[in-house]
């Protein structure tokens, strides 16, 4: 018998730090710290710790699409992640489980559903 997840859901934020001059950019320089940090704090004001685990997240790999994330166990990749999105992936991802479409990376598409 397999363990339950320990967590519902798992958002890991890219905060790669890449060379000042790499042509694709690096999540760091977009605020990536800054994202990371404001979603757990949010996330954990909506009663969420212990549920749901925001972790920074070495390099993703998609650093020229903006600041990116990957949701576990759903398989979703957000991507341009900005301080104004926090809200709404908290409200909306974290808490009722719905994926904001625009955020979602067209480099990695949604899994299909089951």
């Amino acid at each position: 018998m397999t363990p339950a997840p320990r967590f519902e859901r798992h958002l890991f934020v890219c905060v790669n730090v890449r060379a000042e001059d790499s042509p694709r950019g690096c999540c760091a320089a977009k605020g990536s710290e800054a994202i990371a940090k404001a979603l757990k704090i949010k996330a954990y004001d909506h009663g969420l710790k212990g549920r749901i685990r925001v972790n920074k997240a070495g390099c993703l790999d998609a650093c020229e699409e903006g600041v990116a994330a990957v949701l576990y166990p759903e398989g979703v990749w957000y991507r341009g992640i900005t301080l104004d999105d926090v809200d709404e992936i908290v409200e909306r991802t974290l808490l009722k489980g719905e994926i904001v479409e625009r955020l979602v990376s067209p480099r990695h598409p949604r899994p299909p559903v089951n």
